[in-house]
This record gives structure tokens, C-alpha cells and sequence, in this order.
């Protein structure tokens, strides 16, 4: 029955997702995290914000460490003030 339905979704929807919100949130940071454009972030110190009134999926942040990671000279954790080293390039 979902596949019905996501086939007749499918020429108006940009994505169909099954399950809850939870899910549709965990996919839209994986497609943002996707598309980033790492230039902006080489050879630079990067932080990852912790702190966010915002619900942030969890594995937004391991898909960000991975994929900043690449090309960030270090990736760090918190806030500017008290951030937790998690990379460094060698």
C-alpha cells in the first residue's frame, strides 16, 4: 500500500518518507549534509555546535564530523568557549 502511494505522490512530492517526524528530520539533514559544500571549511578550524533550541537528529552530527572531517584543518565540539576536540589534522 506505501508504494501505491509514494507512486502516486512521487510527481508532486520532492520525497516521500515512511514513519514520523522524526525520520522526515533525520532525511532532510542527510540531504543538506549531502549537498554541503566543503570549500568553505578546508584547511580551517571548524566548530560543531552542541548547544541548539532546535532538535537536532544525532546522526546529523556523526555525518557532520565525517564529512568536515575531509577537509577541516581541526573539528571540534560545544561552544567557542568550551569545545571539545574531536579531529585534528596530522
Amino acid at each position: 500500500a506505501f508504494m501505491l502511494i509514494t507512486a502516486r505522490l512521487q510527481p508532486y512530492a520532492k520525497a516521500v518518507v515512511f514513519g514520523n517526524l522524526e525520520n522526515l528530520e533525520t532525511m532532510l539533514y542527510q540531504e543538506i549534509l549531502e549537498n554541503l559544500d566543503l570549500e568553505q571549511f578546508r584547511d580551517k578550524p571548524v566548530i560543531i555546535k552542541g548547544c541548539t533550541n532546535k532538535p537536532v537528529p544525532q546522526n546529523a552530527y556523526l555525518w557532520a564530523t565525517a564529512k568536515i572531517q575531509q577537509v577541516a584543518k581541526s573539528v571540534m565540539y560545544g561552544e567557542a568557549c568550551s569545545s571539545v576536540p574531536i579531529f585534528k589534522c596530522k
